[in-house]
């Protein structure tokens, strides 16, 4: 018996052997469905993004006169309020200076410092404190109010560090993030979160072409202007803004996308404005409604609503009723999105489109226009057929009545015998929507109004520069 099991160990062990060569095989051929990337130590790339970054992160201290409405003279003609508070003859309004900080970060060796529109877009100074504690003037080289950014410059003798733009277009939900700067004017606070969502719009202005990141790094008051950075030390976001009823951070903050700061600070610093491309069309989003009338299996593309006539669209051979799936290779999900994306794409370029027309697959090619020109073609035509002209509404009109953002257009010019004069609309007072559309701001409004034809009866909703208060007028369209 002994000899026996002595003589059968070796073969035991062979064939154990056999079966966990068979089992690794097996391992091999079907390997885990999630395998753990390469480990990253967080406090180390944090500590070394903010040694690499911070001395190209300044900070910004602006002064700005502001214009304010004298609260005591809609009472200057009452006897009894000045006999009583014995108030003396006041002006309208009154200007005073205000102070605010926010945060920049240095673009280049000559001094160009890329920031927030609403930090630096409206200042009459502008000092810039560098990490080193370096102060210097700045002017303003050019803003861009529609995307928040603003661009002014130093000039030092000192050699200036200078920021690394990264790509937005492969950043990740989920991705840790660092945010630099200078809130409540704490110097060079770092903080850090994740990515929480991507091409949040419409969170500050509808009517702008944002089209933010969201992040759970801390932001706060002051941040405004600053980077956020990915752990390779590129920035990804310039931070904005900030959701938030405390008016701190509660762990949704805003950062506008690298790819477009990158874009709007280069043509700001080349000719102080931003051009953008236009295509003559009102679009709006599929519906399933839509879809369905348009033979269309899926809910992809925009819808297009109007052609302008003569507009390069219309040139193009693109139709009412057309919906644009892709432009210049990449599929188009909703309007806001088509909308930026023709909007980046230079002028006079030739753009290539794919559009559902009937059931069928189109490929064009469409000419892009200048959105300015556009504006001031629109802003004739407009002030022809409606008697009026139009400006953006302020923030200090949106508190006053109540929006939550500036939105619609305000009245700055009305002719008493155009239809809207006909109707009662005075210079201030606000036009919200168009045909049950709400206008975002000057674009849409433009894009509207430049739409309607000739003895077209139009609805409005208005509100009343004096009450407040909005209603609804129909007017004929001359």
């Amino acid at each position: 018996m002994s000899r026996e099991f002595t003589l059968g160990r070796p073969i035991l062990w062979i064939f154990f052997l056999f079966v966990f060569i068979w089992a690794v095989g097996l391992l091999g051929a079907f390997p885990p469905s999630v395998q753990a990337g390469p480990s990253v130590d967080l406090s180390t790339a944090i500590i070394r993004v903010a040694k690499e970054t911070i001395p190209a992160v300044v900070h910004i201290e602006v002064t700005e006169r502001q214009e304010v409405a004298n609260p005591f003279f809609p009472f200057q003609g009452d006897p009894f309020f000045r006999r009583f508070f014995n108030t003396p003859e006041a002006p309208r309004s009154f200007k005073r200076e205000v102070k605010g900080i926010g945060t920049g970060m240095i673009l280049d060796s000559q001094g160009h410092i890329l920031t927030n529109f609403h930090v630096a877009g409206g200042a009459t100074k502008i000092e810039v404190t560098l990490a080193d504690g370096n102060r210097h003037a700045a002017k303003l080289i050019g803003g861009d109010s529609k995307t928040d950014l603003a661009v002014i410059r130093i000039e030092a003798k000192e050699r200036l560090p200078h920021i690394l733009f990264g790509d937005s277009d492969k950043v990740e939900v989920g991705e840790w993030v660092v945010a630099i700067g200078h809130p409540r004017g704490l110097n060079q606070t770092v903080t850090h979160g994740i990515i929480s969502a991507m091409h949040r719009r419409g969170i500050t202005d509808p009517s702008s072409y944002q089209d933010f990141l969201q992040t759970d790094a801390a932001i706060n008051p002051g941040n405004s202007g600053g980077p956020l950075l990915n752990l390779r030390g590129e920035v990804i976001g310039v931070n904005a803004a900030i959701a938030s009823e405390s008016g701190g951070s509660e762990g949704i903050g805003f950062a506008i996308p690298s790819n477009m700061a990158s874009y709007v600070a280069k043509l700001l610093i080349a000719t102080g404005k931003v051009e953008r491309g236009w295509l003559g069309v009102s679009i709006q989003d599929m519906t399933p409604e839509l879809a369905k009338s348009n033979h269309l299996e899926n809910i992809k593309g925009v819808y297009v609503a109007e052609v302008v006539e003569g507009g390069p669209a219309d040139k193009a051979g693109i139709r009412k009723g057309d919906v644009v799936t892709a432009f210049q290779g990449k599929e188009i999900s909703n309007a806001d999105e088509f909308r930026n994306l023709v909007a980046v794409t230079p002028v006079g370029r030739e753009a290539k489109m794919i559009l559902m027309r009937n059931g069928k697959k189109l490929e064009l090619a469409v000419t892009v226009g200048n959105l300015e020109a556009s504006a001031r073609l629109f802003a004739s035509v407009i002030k022809d057929r409606l008697g009026v002209s139009v400006r953006p509404v302020t923030q200090q009109e949106a508190a006053q009545y109540g929006l939550q953002s500036p939105r619609g257009v305000a009245i700055e010019t009305v002719d008493p015998k155009g239809p809207l004069g006909q109707a009662g609309l005075e210079v201030k007072d606000l036009i919200l929507a168009i045909n049950n559309q709400a206008i975002a701001g000057i674009d849409d409004f433009s894009g509207m109004a430049g739409l309607l034809k000739s003895k077209q009866n139009v609805t409005l909703v208005c509100l009343d520069h004096r009450t407040g208060n909005t209603g609804t007028i129909q007017v004929t369209v001359r």
